[in-house]
């Protein structure tokens, strides 16, 4: 069999372009070059030359950078010239009123979009089988195939190097996007904080003043960014929650917090809030150095079930152990530890009830604190459960496969 010749596009060049199209297919490139050989593009000249020699074009977003229907003419042309195009999605396109964006994708008809691109791809990948099916119903195609998002155990900031503290250290990592599920810990952070303030450390992972507010203009419909102001970035909010309005922090550390620069704080191993600043998309892994147990909320609802799990994926090869919002996309492969108050020797995770919100996060972050042995017990269980089923070797390996067998087809 001949090599095949495949183009990836990622969207770009962080999270969604990272997990979905820059790490699988480099690493196809140069672990399976006998197979296949990859070119990797960003900005796809709208132009039939371009395309020539490739069997498989593989996009996430768009191919060209230009409006909707010059993809949707694009698709229909390589699929004429017998090109296999595949399009990877992560994400459910319909979000909830909720979400920052739901607005602005309302307006842009992103949903609308997303389903046409869908339709016309030949193949469709995606993160969970809960997404696929999802997918499979809108579509009503069954062309849609499971890769999970993986972790490259060789890649830095995915080996565990713990920084050692005498507090049990709580934290979060992730996006902007995310305050509503913070806002389930509200509570928990208020009692646990009150309770063993000189035993515990919430940490916030990803602190970030810089950010755009779409905006619609009444009078006109115009969609418009803009920088966003203190008062309305959710970094600040999910802060607030973190330190109950900073009220269980030091009158000094809320000056300096409220101050929203990035400084260093001589006396922050004795406050009980840790605020971390973002990073760059290849060091953010190394924030659950800096952590004991990871907090992973999520409010249950539908747009969330179709996410994929890969908070979980990280934390299981940093071997911290997790409480966690007892939902999809978690429940995929996590065990409850604890059964009406019964150790379960096959938990792999503490997992919180959407119903019991108001009180669970607070009784498994006091578990762990009066069970320290827990830390390392429920870390290498999740590291167990992810290592082989979420390795980029495994899940790369069952990509080219894949692609092999489109081809042959």
């Amino acid at each position: 069999m001949p090599k095949i010749k495949l183009l990836a596009i990622p969207s770009d060049k962080y999270a969604v372009g990272k997990y979905r199209i820059l790490e699988p297919y480099l690493y196809i490139g140069e672990y399976h070059s006998d197979d296949i050989h990859v070119d990797v593009a960003y900005d796809v000249p709208d132009e039939d030359s371009f395309f020539n020699g490739y069997d498989v074009v593989v996009f996430h977003s768009h191919i060209h950078r230009k409006s909707h229907e010059d993809n949707i003419k694009r698709i229909e042309w390589l699929k004429l010239q017998g090109i296999k195009v595949i399009m990877d999605i992560d994400d459910y396109w319909n979000v909830g009123p909720n979400h920052m964006l739901y607005h602005s994708y309302k307006k842009s008809e992103h949903p609308r979009r997303r389903v046409e691109l869908l339709k016309i791809s030949d193949y469709i990948t995606t993160t969970t089988n809960f997404l696929q099916n999802t997918i499979r119903k809108h579509i009503n195609k069954d062309n849609v195939f499971v890769f999970p998002n993986a972790i490259d155990e060789t890649e830095k900031q995915f080996i565990p190097n713990p920084i050692k503290s005498e507090k049990t250290r709580f934290g979060w990592v992730g996006g902007s996007t995310h305050l509503s599920d913070i806002s389930l810990i509200q509570s928990g952070f208020s009692q646990i904080g009150n309770q063993y303030k000189d035993k515990v450390q919430f940490t916030l992972c990803g602190f970030d003043t810089r950010g755009e507010v779409t905006e619609i203009v009444k009078e006109t419909g115009e969609v418009r960014k803009r920088p966003v102001r203190n008062d309305e970035n959710p970094w600040i909010k999910c802060e607030q929650i973190f330190t109950n309005n900073y009220k269980l922090v030091s009158n000094e550390y809320k000056t300096h917090l409220i101050k929203y620069k990035n400084e260093p704080y001589v006396k922050n191993e004795n406050e009980i809030y840790n605020r971390n600043w973002t990073l760059p998309i290849n060091e953010y892994g190394t924030n659950y150095n800096h952590l004991d147990v990871v907090l992973v909320p999520l409010v249950d609802y539908d747009f969330n079930h179709n996410k994929s799990q890969l908070k979980i994926i990280e934390a299981g090869f940093h071997k911290k152990p997790v409480i966690v919002s007892e939902c999809l996309p978690y429940t995929i492969d996590l065990i409850s530890s604890f059964d009406q108050g019964v150790y379960n020797e096959k938990g792999n995770a503490l997992l919180v009830s959407p119903r019991k919100n108001h009180k669970q996060w607070t009784q498994h972050m006091k578990k762990i604190i009066e069970n320290p042995n827990l830390i390392e017990d429920l870390g290498n269980k999740l590291y167990e459960t992810v290592k082989d089923k979420y390795s980029l070797k495994k899940v790369s390996k069952d990509r080219v496969e894949f692609i092999k067998t489109i081809i042959n087809n």
